[in-house]
């Protein structure tokens, strides 16, 4: 049967720009929305349907301004660097040999709504690729929806049910009722997807709503009357034409040839170098990146995408897996194991949290395209005899804890965490994908399997939620059957196997990059798994008793204010503050909402916190709230039931300069500046006969400053161990150093911390309350005591723009994607970002650095003393109270030992019961 593509292309080229990192070429123009779109044409023409067309919104009013005048009135408009992107993204579509259709005074909806039915009606099958929801409302026998950027198909009226709750015949009504905020649709005030589906599942479509408004009880239901007379409208706005007047029918849509030469002119120009290979005859597997916010797969993640080459095509085909029920297979895997001296695996859980999570089962590959999947614990009725657990993890030890035979995993420190507890130690982890990608390119990427697959294999794997389901219908993997439980887990196993043949090669070919993968990330990861398993022994009662002191101020904050306004008002409102602070009181709104609205954030409050007394108590009321429902509410309720303490998860992948982060909790943001947050640290406490010992880089971001300025007075400074601060205020006001006062020194201090972050004359007045002219004036004496320094932020940000990157001491490539952005802001930021991302990215590099060497002394000594956090520049032990001096020096010499620079790094030491007395 014949088949037409119908494109949404203004669907794809916003989705693509918004949701793609701001991409641009050698020459500096925007290529984000411009890659996604060709990749997604390329992948289109590709699979050879028999007709096809591009179909964009034309300018000028369409009929449903004449309906309602307000019509799209708040969308925004078209940001510049997109439209940029128009006239090459026509080119290239013209080129590629889509018919492209552009009909005035209609959108580009009803254009396509108009060719499917009219396809369908011929017996030609259609596919509407969008990722516009509007469509479901075509949906129907051969008519269906296909987003190729994401890979999801809706092809019945079953799916369309499943994701709306309506069936297609009824989505007109429920985008009616439900309004539309983008188009400026208004809908029936605080009537969702589920409200709206309620009632069309209970009254069958809009006018038996409208008919039976008065039925529906509660404010729900005022709402619904008041916006009786608009509904009608609303569903004349959202329906889509299928009977718009065009010059061409489906069957005049044929792909014309490919204009090579105009191809080849394009793709060089912007840089799309597997699309040259491609009409080099070369692999043409269209990479589509996936970016999709949230968890895939319970694996460690960064948010956004970009372009990479696709490597053979043999890397992108289906695999051929097999289960796993018997010992005697089980014993010819392990075979091909110990032959193969290297192999991928993967933990299947019931869990994401690595410390309480049960085996369901494992997947293995040595080959690519080849892997099995060996349940030990799936629990679905009629479910069949699996192999033992105890029996399987026996067999495997042999191979897991050869520290000989390499192995080879995605975020496999869950891995480690999960065998760890069913007694198994594993040995020789060698390669972990996430971290091969990350160290390869670390900014605005993601690092999930899922979205590694597509990138660099070309590869749609398949999703959890596809095997397990979503939302409150999700069940355990343990409830899966066999067959699907094994296509899901093997490919695991097999995709992390042929990510690693891609991204080794890549990395091989950077000798820098694999050494800081070699030499600082992949080291790091059993030390950090030990961290994690440590965990951190906490006071739950005494978070108890603080949170009833906080609860206690926040109270009497709140009666005071009451007072101070003369009424009672909900603190937690921004309506309320807004009416409050701004109409009642007259304070000016120096910030605003994207909206125009007087904003109620903390910056705006801070603005205002010296004109009145109440944004300040607000602010001090938020403080405390936040404290109280993120730690002292939130950390006893994380203690682990079998070991009694905390355990965080730490991400390497977490942060584009290298820096570590945390989750669950996260224990990098404790806050200190504040007596009640330092207060929260007493709770982390030592064992009896234990104390917790804190160690800590002083200002070494500054230290690393002067080392790659090579500036004479910095150095000089540093290597006489002189107060930085005070001797930085000495040089800038031109006064002996024993004369500095506070505020010269305050004054130092914030030109010293705010030049690392690219702060310019206008932070810096900010930040200490002076004129933007007093402000230069300081940067300017800095700068000519210190000239290393302004020669050093001169020549990264040339770096930076020649180059597209930056780099650490060690070699780590910090890329900046927006150094060529067409957008002032957004290249500013990158300059910033330019001159600091080395020091702090250095700064990661010595503190992993000194992990790895502190846990290598510590092997010996694992009974006296554990390393228990790592908070940014600080590495915090419990340890045995007579072994607090041998930890002390070795600690500070291993961290003092993990960088030669050409200044002294300090570490300061603390001792305590607690963690703030550590501080």
């Amino acid at each position: 049967m014949p088949r037409l593509v119908l494109i949404d292309g203004s669907s794809y080229l916003y989705r693509a720009f918004h949701a793609l990192p701001p991409l641009s070429n050698a020459q500096g123009e925007p290529t984000g929305a411009l890659f996604g779109v060709v990749n997604m044409l390329r992948t289109t023409r590709k699979e050879q349907p028999d007709f096809a067309a591009f179909v964009m919104d034309a300018s000028g009013p369409t009929f449903r301004d004449e309906l309602y005048a307000e019509y799209k009135a708040q969308r925004p408009p078209m940001p510049d660097d997109l439209r940029a992107q128009i006239d090459p993204l026509m080119k290239i579509v013209e080129a590629l040999g889509f018919p492209i259709l552009r009909v005035g005074g209609v959108e580009a909806d009803d254009v396509i709504g108009t060719l499917a039915l009219a396809a369908a009606g011929e017996g030609i099958e259609v596919d509407i690729s969008t990722s516009d929801k509007d469509f479901a409302q075509l949906v129907r026998p051969g008519v269906r929806l296909v987003n190729t950027m994401s890979g999801s198909v809706m092809d019945s009226e079953a799916k369309v049910v499943d994701k709306f709750g309506v069936k297609p015949e009824q989505i007109v009504d429920y985008l009616a009722l439900m309004g539309d905020t983008v188009d400026n649709v208004p809908g029936v005030e605080k009537c969702g997807p589920k409200t709206a589906a309620k009632w069309l599942g209970q009254y069958g479509d809009l006018d038996s709503v409208i008919a039976h408004a008065a039925d529906i009880g509660g404010k729900i239901g005022e709402n619904l009357r008041a916006a009786l007379d608009r509904l009608p409208l609303n569903r004349q706005l959202v329906t889509i034409k299928t009977d718009v007047e065009l010059d061409c029918g489906p069957t005049d849509l044929d792909l014309r040839e490919r204009d090579e030469a105009a191809l080849r002119e394009l793709y060089t120009r912007y840089g799309f170098t597997q699309a040259l290979r491609e009409l080099d005859g070369g692999n043409g597997a269209a990479t589509i990146a996936e970016t999709e916010p949230g968890k895939a797969r319970g694996r460690g993640q960064v948010s956004g995408a970009a372009p990479a080459d696709a490597p053979d095509a043999a890397l992108a085909k289906p695999g051929e897996y097999e289960t796993v029920l018997a010992m005697e297979q089980l014993a010819q895997w392990i075979d091909r194991i110990r032959k193969a001296g290297c192999f991928a695996f993967d933990c299947e859980t019931d869990s994401l949290d690595p410390m309480r999570a049960e085996l369901v089962g494992l997947s293995l590959a040595v080959e690519p395209g080849k892997a099995a999947y060996v349940p030990v614990a799936h629990a679905f009725p009629g479910a069949p005899e699996q192999l033992k657990k105890e029996a399987v993890l026996d067999a495997l030890r042999s191979v897991l804890e050869d520290p000989e035979i390499g192995k080879i995993g995605q975020h496999g420190k869950y891995d480690l965490h999960v065998l760890r507890r069913c007694g198994v130690e594993v040995q020789g982890y060698r390669e972990d994908t996430l971290l091969e990608s990350f160290v390869w390119h670390s900014a605005g990427l993601r690092h999930d399997m899922d979205s590694l697959a597509q990138r660099y294999l070309g590869y749609a794997t398949i999703k959890y939620e596809e095997v397990c389901g979503k939302g409150a219908k999700q069940i355990s993997f343990a409830d899966v059957e066999l067959e699907r439980a094994t296509a899901y887990a093997a490919e695991d196993a097999d995709i992390t196997l042929r990510l690693h043949r891609v991204l080794s090669d890549k990395l091989a070919s950077e000798p820098a990059l694999e050494k800081v993968y070699r030499e600082i990330e992949m080291p790091l990861v059993p030390v950090l798994a030990r961290i994690e398993a440590n965990g951190v022994r906490i006071d739950a009662d005494e978070l108890r008793r603080q949170s009833q002191a906080l609860g206690k101020r926040m109270g009497e904050i709140q009666k005071q204010s009451f007072e101070i306004a003369g009424r009672n008002f909900n603190l937690d409102s921004p309506k309320q503050l807004q009416a409050l602070l701004f109409d009642e009181l007259g304070l000016p709104a120096v910030v605003k909402t994207p909206k125009g609205q007087p904003s109620t954030n903390e910056e705006a409050l801070e603005a205002i916190a010296d004109q009145h007394e109440l944004p300040r108590l607000i602010l001090e009321h938020r403080g405390l709230h936040k404290l109280r429902s993120t730690y002292t509410e939130k950390l006893p309720e994380m203690i682990n039931p079998d070991t009694g303490r905390v355990h965080t998860s730490y991400h390497q992948g977490g942060a584009a300069t290298g820096r570590l982060s945390s989750t669950d909790p996260n224990l990098q943001n404790i806050p200190i500046r504040t007596e009640d947050g330092r207060r929260i640290r007493t709770a982390f406490v030592a064992p009896e006969g234990r104390r917790i010992v804190a160690c800590d880089y002083s200002q070494i971001e500054l230290r690393i400053m002067a080392h790659l300025s090579e500036d004479p007075g910095l150095l000089s400074a540093f290597e006489s161990g002189q107060d930085i601060h005070r001797a930085t205020a000495a040089e800038v006001f031109g006064v002996p150093l024993e004369q500095v006062d506070g505020n010269q020194r305050r004054a130092a201090k914030a030109i010293n911390f705010g030049l690392m972050y690219g702060m310019g004359a206008f932070g810096l007045a900010r930040q200490l309350g002076i004129s933007r002219g007093e402000a230069q004036d300081y940067i300017a004496l800095y700068f000519a005591r210190y000239p290393g320094v302004q020669r050093y932020m001169e020549t990264v940000r040339q770096q930076a723009r020649d180059k597209g990157y930056v780099e650490t001491v060690f070699g780590r490539r910090l890329h900046l994607q927006e150094i060529h952005s067409r957008n002032q802001g957004q290249r500013a930021g990158a300059e910033r970002a330019a001159i600091n991302a080395p020091m702090q990215g250095t700064a990661a590099d010595i503190i992993k650095r000194a992990m790895c060497s502190v846990d290598a002394w510590l092997a010996d000594h694992r009974g006296q003393a554990l390393m228990i956090m790592q908070v940014h520049d600080e590495l915090v032990f419990e340890v045995d109270a007579d072994f607090v001096d041998p930890l002390l020096d070795a600690v500070k010499a291993r961290m003092q030992e993990a960088a030669k620079l050409r200044v002294p790094l300090v570490v300061d030491a603390g001792v305590g019961a607690n963690w703030d007395e550590a501080h």
